[in-house]
């Protein structure tokens, strides 16, 4: 099956190891976004994935199209034009101090993207499932229509819509998430969120949890999952990562799968996180792969922690594994030994 996710890739700058923005001399260059962080983890695991942004017309875009194709994504689908490419700088947190993002998006070329220039029949062309996540509508009113147009697209087509949450307040006020959201959510399938951003854009909230303190309920959050989809009919899966931060530096990660009436609940990592960025991607990634070809609820829950737990040791955006890794993982192999 194939896998198109759609949403902004930007130019990541960060500094070298450990380093604030305000000691940086100079900043490690990488390519990273939602969207396209799903698709590379989704080649990584063995699917047929394909992403569709817009990009400008430059050298730093090429770079990036050569970048995806290298870890085995489809471009084909990319629209070229605009001015320039996002950029974000990323300051990597570590023990009590907490990471930072800074954003220079402004003016993207996706950013400008409208209804009219896309062409639904070859962006969705041979594919079963569609992802997108809540950065995207994000960007503005002409990408939330343009949103709007290939989820409605996917589903006359009888595809699968899968939709991350990701609420970013940097970018949207909680009123407006809100209302595009859930006019989107109509048409989604799968749901991947946490609860601050259901918290944010919903208004629900995981009784009994204390995200700050890094207590987490998993029952508490299958009772979310529940009325989530009494809310939305339509999403036939909720899935939501449950991050227990004990620091910057040392999360406990796990996750709920409520699908029905019944919640599925992951084994919990212990992680000693070298960058945490991309990890809800690619738990996502792990998800949909697993549901996408034809794993169990609590396979599909276990396979896209173990996944996920494994891009916390990876830098960059993008995370680096096989399936047999994350399998082996699932199996209770967290030992890290060296592999002879």
């Amino acid at each position: 099956m194939k896998i198109v996710t759609f949403g902004e890739i930007m130019l990541r700058l960060q500094p070298y190891g450990y380093k604030r923005i305000m000691q940086a001399d100079a900043f490690e260059a990488v390519y990273g976004g939602g969207e396209a962080n799903v698709s590379v983890s989704l080649s990584q695991l063995g699917a047929d994935t394909a992403f569709f942004t817009r990009l400008p017309e430059n050298v730093l875009a090429d770079k990036c199209i050569k970048e995806l194709r290298g870890w085995g994504v489809d471009t084909s689908r990319i629209l070229r034009g605009g001015d320039r490419m996002g950029i974000y700088f990323c300051e990597k947190g570590a023990g009590v101090r907490a990471s930072n993002v800074i954003y220079d998006r402004a003016h993207s070329a996706i950013s400008q993207i409208t209804p009219d220039m896309v062409d639904e029949d070859k962006v969705l062309a041979g594919a079963g499932w569609l992802h997108f996540t809540g950065i995207t509508p994000a960007l503005g009113e002409n990408v939330a229509q343009t949103t709007l147009k290939l989820v409605k697209a996917a589903k006359k087509r009888g595809m699968t819509v899968s939709c991350d949450l990701n609420y970013r307040a940097k970018l949207w006020s909680r009123e407006e998430a809100g209302k595009t959201m859930r006019e989107l959510l109509r048409y989604v399938d799968v749901l991947i969120s946490n609860e601050e951003d259901c918290k944010d854009v919903l208004g629900l909230t995981a009784e009994g949890s204390d995200i700050t303190g890094g207590h987490l309920s998993a029952s508490a959050y299958a009772q979310l999952g529940e009325r989530v989809t009494a809310m939305f009919p339509n999403i036939g899966y909720a899935a939501f990562t449950l991050r227990e931060s004990i620091s910057a530096s040392r999360n406990n990660w796990s996750a709920v799968l409520v699908h029905g009436k019944k919640a599925y609940i992951s084994k919990k990592y212990n992680l000693d996180i070298v960058d945490r960025v991309g990890g809800g991607d690619s738990f996502g990634a792990g998800l949909i792969y697993a549901l996408s070809s034809g794993r169990s609820a609590q396979e599909a829950v276990e396979l896209a922690v173990a996944a996920s737990a494994i891009k916390h040791t990876v830098e960059g955006d993008f995370n680096v594994l096989s399936l047999k890794e994350a399998e082996k993982l699932m199996g209770g192999d967290a030992s890290g030994r060296v592999q002879r």
